[in-house]
């Protein structure tokens, strides 16, 4: 068995314990998880930006071994900073 983090172990204990619930209307509870995760990364804007080619190369190479499309991992950046989920050590 794979190892579990904090959040699964939570999961899998309270299924233990009978404490999860069965929601009433699944295929609509679905619907709506899924309308909320496509408006929340819904790219609509567009935005060019210069660096250095070197800076452009690092983005390239950690994209690459992430498995991942450089701009993808340029967004997921950005969106974790404004999210405060990525914390500027300088600062």
């Amino acid at each position: 068995m794979s190892k579990l983090n904090t959040e699964e172990k939570q999961i899998l204990e309270g299924y233990e314990k009978g404490q999860l619930k069965q929601v009433k209307n699944i295929s609509r509870e679905i619907k709506k998880h899924r309308e909320v995760a496509e408006a929340t990364f819904k790219k609509d804007a567009r935005i060019n930006i210069r660096l250095s080619s070197r800076d452009l190369r690092s983005l390239q190479a950690k994209a690459l071994r992430e498995g991942v499309p450089y701009q993808t991992l340029v967004t997921s950046v950005l969106h974790k900073y404004v999210a405060g989920q990525l914390i500027d050590k300088s600062s």
